[in-house]
């Protein structure tokens, strides 16, 4: 420790950021942090098996699966940096006076976790193909599917591991850590605009903030969910198909052509302007979700400056 205090008196941001990354991916390889991935690739084939190997055929599977990836998402980032900083504060603390730049110091974290996020993502999409879900093969913005999606992925993983930085920058302890995570994940799910939709408002002003919205409009929006068909009219019919008459009508729509027609129809009626899967779109997606881990860094770094000012 007394070495990497005189390195800090003589060493420059970028110096400081080249040793504590180092001291990360030292850390990362010898004391066996690798051990969280293995948890990322189940995590991803449970959600791949309630989401089952058609994700990408129609608008409410869409829809519903884009919001159960952003959770598996949301889990990986939080889970990721949620205690770094706050575990080793006294640590923090004592090369902080001895020259250490908050900065650097938060800059080598953020590296290291898009690392992190960047395997849990490539391992969750392995995961996917593995199991059978059929992506589609072009995509708008970098004409391959693939590419579109993890880069979407990447994005709200390391959104929410830096919103979780932010606050294991602002407690003190673990236990507040882990203990401010559970609201925090509420918030995400409740305003994601899936489960529930708000027109206006506080509320929606709130969604608006949150990164679970803009990563589910992104996937919707990669996937083309305008153009995709819809079974909610059909579907709203096949329930009752207990009752004779209506049985008969179902039989009927599945016999004959009707069945894509009202597919069609459903679908027309279920577009929205918020997922056009179109370039300006995505790519105004990928920068709010940017924009707000940008932010939850830099509110980050303040508070950790002030770290001297605890008692204890």
């Amino acid at each position: 420790m007394d070495e990497e205090i005189i390195k800090h008196n003589h060493t420059g941001r970028l110096g400081q950021v080249s040793i504590y990354l180092g001291k990360l991916f030292r850390i990362f390889i010898h004391e066996r942090d690798w051990k969280g991935l293995p948890l990322s690739a189940a995590i991803a084939l449970m959600v791949a098996f309630v989401m089952g190997k058609n994700l990408f055929t129609n608008m409410e599977r869409l829809k519903a699966g884009a919001f159960a990836i952003v959770c598996v998402c949301i889990w990986n980032g939080f889970f990721n940096s949620i205690q770094v900083v706050c575990r080793e504060r006294a640590i923090v603390k004592r090369e902080h006076r001895s020259g250490l730049h908050i900065s650097a110091y938060i800059g080598a974290h953020m590296i290291y976790q898009a690392f992190i996020c960047l395997l849990q993502v490539i391992i969750s999409i392995a995961i996917y193909k593995w199991y059978g879900i059929v992506f589609p093969e072009e995509s708008i913005v970098t004409g391959n599917f693939i590419l579109d999606f993890g880069i979407t992925l990447w994005l709200i993983t390391y959104a929410a591991d830096m919103m979780a930085l932010m606050v294991s920058c602002i407690v003190k302890t673990t236990t507040a850590a882990m203990t401010v995570m559970p609201f925090l994940l509420i918030i995400q799910l409740v305003f994601a605009g899936v489960i529930f939709s708000f027109s206006g408002g506080p509320a929606a002003i709130v969604q608006k903030m949150t990164f679970s919205h803009w990563g589910t409009v992104a996937i919707c929006s990669v996937a083309d969910y305008n153009d995709l068909t819809s079974h909610a009219l059909f579907s709203a019919i096949y329930q009752f198909r207990s009752v004779p008459e209506i049985k008969s009508l179902v039989d009927y729509i599945q016999r004959t052509n009707i069945r894509y027609k009202m597919d069609i129809l459903s679908a027309q009626s279920m577009k929205e302007s918020l997922y056009a899967g179109t370039i300006p779109n995505i790519l105004k997606c990928w920068g709010v979700l940017a924009i707000i881990g940008l932010v939850c860094v830099t509110i980050g770094i303040i508070c950790l400056e002030m770290i001297d000012r605890d008692k204890r």
